[in-house]
């Protein structure tokens, strides 16, 4: 008897049916897709469907400020849905986590990628946005941050927020002589395009870093993206600094911007193997090439130190280019990064140089990178290569 009351309990627990799964992440994408297909196709009543209609004025803001960005791609991917129970006055609530991925027309080949965190709302069986903003340590998107103007130049698309457009014009007739200087120097060919942000402040460039602005303080611009990621990576962005960028004069914006446009052109060849000395020294390189700049005009802070007697003993290792500390350190760091490219150019050779910059960043790390680039492709030591660049150093700056 009680074998078969267990056999009926087994038989029983056996025949339990399964707890249906949850509707709502697959209703929740349904309604992103719709959204995101609203958007590419600036259609605002259908944008306007999927927002919960107390706060469809204020969602509808970012709708419009990305009027002049052309897009060519925009997307979510849901990563994780936290739904909360409703009340009689109301229906359920979820917080989801999603990947936001978009294409900028004509400039991206890959995409920018960025978490997002939505708020939504149910009502009457249907789901509504009520809320989005970054999660929690990502970076903003400019358009997050004010009306975003586009100028659009031969080779270049400028994005700016609370930027005249004189200013905006100016940076794009800038980075449109960036492009064909690192075309110039750099081979084979890259995409020869740049895309150039210009947020309103210091403190908005530390909004889309997701950094603290004061990291970023002198520093005129930087340049975002993925490192060896190939031709599908995600999209690098050139971030200005309107308020260092703006106290430099023609030629400083214009060595600035082609120094960034260097960055983009090698990030494919650039990864984890390169040492910083060689990324920051070889966009220097191509930044100052052809200018008629000395290396005395060109690195005053190294050329004070090796004038007293201070020649430094290695190349700078990479916490050597940290921002936002000792500035004059920073920059003999930047300098001898450049000097030991322009030392490459001038006894090996400029196709040398860049056969050198891609062997290292071929190697699968970093140890042993630059030891077998130097043996490799230019037939030299870590040690014979230390001293020939600190002789080079006094030649030039003593």
């Amino acid at each position: 008897m009680a074998v078969g009351l267990l056999a009926g309990l087994l038989t029983l627990a056996g025949c339990a049916s399964p707890e249906p799964p949850d509707p709502a992440p697959q209703e929740i994408q349904t309604l992103l897709d719709r959204h995101a297909r609203a958007l590419l196709a600036r259609d605002e009543a259908a944008y306007a469907v999927a927002l919960d209609p107390t706060r469809a004025s204020t969602a509808l803001k970012e709708f419009d400020r990305l009027a002049e960005v052309p897009l060519a791609s925009w997307s979510y991917r849901l990563k994780d849905v936290d739904r909360q129970s409703g009340d009689r006055a109301g229906g359920d609530r979820a917080t989801v986590r999603a990947d936001l991925t978009y294409r900028v027309e004509g400039y991206d080949s890959g995409p920018v990628t960025t978490e997002r965190v939505l708020d939504l709302t149910e009502r009457d069986g249907r789901w509504y946005v009520t809320a989005e903003r970054p999660a929690e340590g990502a970076a903003q998107q400019l358009w997050q941050q004010g009306d975003v103007e586009a100028v659009r130049g031969a080779r270049s698309l400028v994005l700016g927020v609370g930027q005249p457009e004189e200013r905006l014009r100016a940076i794009a007739a800038a980075a449109d002589r960036a492009v064909p200087a690192v075309s110039a120097a750099w081979s084979p060919a890259w995409a020869g395009r740049v895309v150039v942000l210009v947020p309103a402040s210091l403190e908005a460039m530390g909004g889309l870093l997701g950094a603290p602005a004061a990291s970023y303080r002198g520093i005129a611009a930087v340049t975002t993206g993925e490192v060896g990621g190939g031709p599908d990576a995600p999209a690098d962005r050139v971030i200005v600094n309107p308020e260092a960028y703006g106290v430099l004069g023609d030629f400083g914006r214009q060595v600035v911007l082609t120094h960034e446009t260097t960055h983009v052109a090698t990030r494919t060849a650039t990864s984890a193997a390169t040492p910083v000395w060689l990324s920051e020294g070889f966009a220097d390189w191509v930044a100052y090439r052809g200018t008629g700049r000395t290396a005395a005009q060109a690195a005053p802070e190294l050329r004070r130190a090796v004038r007293a007697g201070d020649v430094p003993a290695v190349l700078p290792d990479d916490k050597a280019f940290t921002f936002g500390g000792d500035a004059d350190a920073l920059a003999r760091s930047y300098e001898g990064g450049w000097l030991a490219c322009e030392l490459i150019a001038e006894r090996w050779g400029e196709a040398k140089l860049t056969a050198f910059y891609r062997a290292v960043g071929a190697h699968p790390g970093r140890a042993g990178a630059v030891e077998k680039a130097l043996a490799e492709t230019l037939g030299t030591t870590p040690d014979e290569f230390t001293t020939a660049w600190r002789a080079f150093l006094r030649d030039r700056l003593g």
